[in-house]
């Protein structure tokens, strides 16, 4: 699945790319070089100095955990259909699942009234 690329300005966004060029030239430059770098690092204002920089290729904590990883199994027929739509069948099968869910609830609240 493709992720489009979104820009940021929030000043914590900004602080994170600061902090990892000083970083990436901290290590370039070797161990000498390190602990100044470290030392000319400031944080800047409104930023928590306890904020996390996420490292390259680490996935940082959801903010809304709202989906639950299963493995399930599907017929060919149904998996093909959707695979067949291109890039993000599985958000489109979650659609089509949560509708038919919204639906059956709506039918469950009329019987009881």
């Amino acid at each position: 699945m493709k992720k489009e690329a979104t820009a940021t300005s929030s000043t914590f966004a900004k602080e994170r790319k600061r902090v990892a060029r000083v970083a990436k030239a901290a290590r370039e430059k070797g161990a000498e070089g390190v602990r100044d770098a470290i030392q000319a690092v400031e944080i800047a204002p409104g930023v928590s100095s306890k904020a996390k920089v996420r490292q390259p290729g680490r996935r940082g904590p959801q903010k809304l955990p709202t989906k639950v990883a299963v493995t399930v199994r599907y017929s060919p027929e149904v998996l093909n259909y959707f695979k067949a739509s291109g890039d993000g069948w599985q958000t489109r099968m979650n659609d089509v699942l949560r509708r038919h869910v919204e639906e059956q609830q709506r039918q469950q609240q009329d019987r009881a009234a």
